[in-house]
């Protein structure tokens, strides 16, 4: 599955949100969304706090 998701990904047909509701799902792992997305950071947390300007 990680190939054609790594091929849709390339094409333009995925962006990284696609690629985190994939990963939530269970279809990608950690190490194969920063492999794609090029970062080496936990993304399975998100920081909801807003700064105020």
């Amino acid at each position: 599955m990680f190939i054609f998701i790594k091929q849709y990904y390339a094409m333009g047909l995925y962006n990284a949100d696609n690629l985190s509701t994939l990963k939530l799902g269970g279809l990608l792992t950690e190490a194969q969304y920063n492999e794609l997305v090029g970062t080496d950071e936990d993304t399975t947390t998100t920081d909801t706090k807003t700064e105020a300007k």
